[in-house]
């Protein structure tokens, strides 16, 4: 692939304003998106991930939007594979494309490429499994502390899928997971420029409450009840969706949820944050500011070139 194809990969935390900062972005350059959000990849959850409603996705093309069943396991390494075969088509006919989502893992994954992990065996990974149903998260958290306090110190320990997977490769190769992980990057043969979304916190929280208050509007109660059945897939282990199962089983009010998905969806923004200030790739701005993002980016396609 030649070296004048650049990715512009647009980041921050959830409500930020990505979304509407992509597609304006994606307008002024006549490129195509790809998304880097982990939960909007699945069809039949809308609401609840926030995806890009009919009008956004008619402005411009899309992919890995609603692509995949809410039963597929789609991780980081079937996205990474997914994702650059998909650039390299893309790239073809486009010399930028843009990538826009808040999963910091995904991102990795595409701009950088993930640690070749082991797989677990089928026995391990059903044992693990009655051990959460039967006994909870907690146990098997304080078992990864045990065998790997650094991944425990870094990893989302409220969810499940993360953990399970992370005490699999403990448990099947007898090291901590930290110690597999590398963090070699991978080569790519098409530039990146980095654009993070940047706001007052204080701003960010009161967007985060009402885009919450919204999705209710929306029908996130009907939504996420369409797919209770579904709960244990790794696709519905987010913020959003877990609350709302806790009101359906009666742990807590309709009220009491609601304020819940706010409260959980401001740490998880804080967590993003915390996440993407580590990468001095990261150019920031307010998403206000597109012609000083676009002569960024088009300084920087310079420089590369």
């Amino acid at each position: 692939m030649s070296c004048d194809k650049t990715l512009i990969s647009i980041v921050g935390p959830t409500g930020s304003g990505k979304t509407d900062l992509s597609i304006a972005v994606a307008q002024h350059y006549s490129a195509p998106i790809i998304s880097t959000d982990s939960r909007q990849f699945y069809r039949g959850i809308p609401i609840g991930t926030a995806q890009p409603d009919a009008e956004q996705l008619t402005a411009v093309e899309h992919h890995f939007i609603a692509s995949h069943e809410i039963t597929d396991e789609f991780n980081c390494g079937a996205y990474e594979v997914a994702a650059l075969q998909r650039l390299k088509e893309l790239f073809k006919h486009h010399n930028i494309v843009v990538a826009v989502g808040g999963s910091g893992l995904y991102i990795k994954a595409l701009c950088e490429g993930m640690d070749e992990m082991p797989e677990a065996d089928a026995e391990l990974r059903k044992e693990l499994a009655n051990k959460l149903q039967q006994h909870g998260l907690e146990p098997l958290v304080e078992q990864l502390r045990e065998l790997d306090e650094v991944t425990y110190n870094t990893i989302d320990r409220k969810n499940p899928a993360r953990v399970l997977r992370a005490l699999e490769i403990c448990l099947t190769t007898g090291l901590p997971c930290s110690q597999i992980r590398t963090g070699e990057r991978h080569q790519r043969d098409f530039n990146i420029v980095k654009i993070g979304v940047d706001m007052p916190r204080d701003i960010l929280y009161d967007r985060i409450n009402r885009r919450v208050d919204i999705m209710m509007q929306q029908g996130l109660e009907a939504e996420a009840q369409s797919v209770a059945h579904l709960r244990h897939c790794n696709s519905l282990q987010t913020v959003g969706y877990r609350e709302m199962f806790d009101y359906f089983d009666g742990k807590t009010t309709r009220e009491e949820a609601v304020e819940l998905i706010k409260r959980n969806s401001r740490r998880y923004a804080k967590r993003q944050m915390t996440w993407f200030r580590r990468d001095e790739e990261i150019a920031w701005f307010h998403p206000s500011k597109l012609s000083a993002i676009t002569d960024y980016i088009d300084s920087k396609i310079c420089t590369l070139k």
